[in-house]
């Protein structure tokens, strides 16, 4: 179900833009059709009420939860059953001062970075919007969402028509601000030509997790051959224009992407930039050959950077405790078989991480 779609459905059924709103509003706040002050008699037309017991099916059936995975954090990984029997995942952040919620835009992704786990599959197909909607509004069956990450299964930017659909339809009608909705890309031309331009414009997320082009290549070999310095401008222009500051995300690799050069690297590239570093622990996958750097020394590592100017978030990775990196819990249900790589650089011992607080 693309949202284009849907609402030519709605228009061919009597909606005018008013009746239009109330339905999408209605779904993707996962609240009963026949909610709210006005009732539905008074205010929609027959053709369209006549519809709406039908309508209502098809959306429940975007996005069924096939299991939930709490996280000692408060976390929840979701792994939700699509209408064709495909699986995507999507996350309920560990409660704080925004109810977040990360959500996938693919099955699968065609990125192939070496260190996720949704990489190994490749791309099987792309959501629609009403897909990506339809994650928020069975999350809002379990809890509140007042904020919505693209962050999960996919490159947003691979699907980039739908994904911006999804993100007008929430920052309208879906009640999520419009600096709550945070797109995160490994980087590409057209998302930052299309998102000065969307009515709607969320916070942009900026997947670097090195400042180095030749281990960028190794780790993310199917994304575009921009350089880190050419992705930062890019992206900061975006955040200067819209407020909102661009939020560098940084998956820390054990002996790879945790070290002295890096900081280095970090320094030079994002002084005086208009962008907060997350600096993210690695969720490590039995499969895989990566590892994650221990709690200490991230924090070291943070501190250093906060240090020289560089304003840098330490952040748990919600469900370790589960094993619910993204894209494992899909892994495990459809038992793709996995082909380990080498190590792009030395392979230090791994050291365990303290107990998530």
């Amino acid at each position: 179900m693309q949202i284009p779609q849907l609402r030519q459905r709605l228009r061919a059924l009597g909606a005018a833009p008013a009746h239009e709103h109330r339905v999408l509003r209605l779904w993707s706040q996962a609240r009963p059709q026949d909610s709210g002050r006005r009732r539905i008699e008074d205010f929609l037309p027959a053709t369209l009420r006549a519809a709406l017991p039908a309508l209502e099916a098809e959306f429940a059936a975007l996005a069924r939860l096939r299991s939930r995975h709490p996280g000692e954090d408060g976390s929840a990984r979701l792994l939700v059953d699509l209408a064709d029997g495909q699986m995507v995942e999507s996350v309920l952040m560990p409660p704080g001062r925004i109810a977040g919620l990360c959500v996938s835009t693919q099955v699968g992704c065609a990125v192939g970075c070496g260190f996720c786990m949704t990489g190994q599959s490749g791309l099987i197909r792309q959501l629609t919007g009403g897909e990506i909607v339809a994650q928020v509004a069975l999350a809002r069956t379990l809890r509140p969402v007042k904020k919505v990450v693209f962050m999960g299964m996919g490159e947003p930017a691979h699907n980039l028509e739908a994904v911006l659909d999804a993100i007008d339809l929430l920052g309208t009608a879906g009640d999520i601000g419009h600096k709550n909705l945070v797109l995160s890309t490994v980087g590409d031309d057209r998302v930052f030509e299309r998102l000065p331009l969307g009515r709607v414009k969320p916070a942009l997320a900026l997947s670097l997790h090195t400042t180095r082009a030749d281990l960028r290549e190794q780790l993310l070999p199917r994304a575009p051959r921009l350089t880190p310095e050419a992705l930062v401008d890019a992206a900061e222009a975006y955040a200067r224009a819209t407020g909102y500051p661009v939020q560098v995300q940084w998956t820390l690799l054990e002996g790879i992407n945790d070290t002295d050069d890096e900081v280095e690297g970090l320094v030079r590239l994002l002084a005086g930039k208009y962008a907060i570093l997350n600096l993210i622990p690695y969720n490590t996958i039995d499969a895989l050959p990566y590892r994650r750097p221990s709690w200490e020394h991230a924090a070291d590592m943070a501190r250093r950077l906060h240090r020289r100017g560089i304003l840098t978030k330490l952040r748990h990775s919600a469900g370790q405790d589960v094993d619910g990196g993204c894209g494992q819990l899909r892994a495990r249900s459809v038992n793709p078989p996995v082909r380990a790589v080498p190590l792009l650089r030395r392979d230090r011992p791994a050291t365990a991480a303290p107990p998530q607080a």
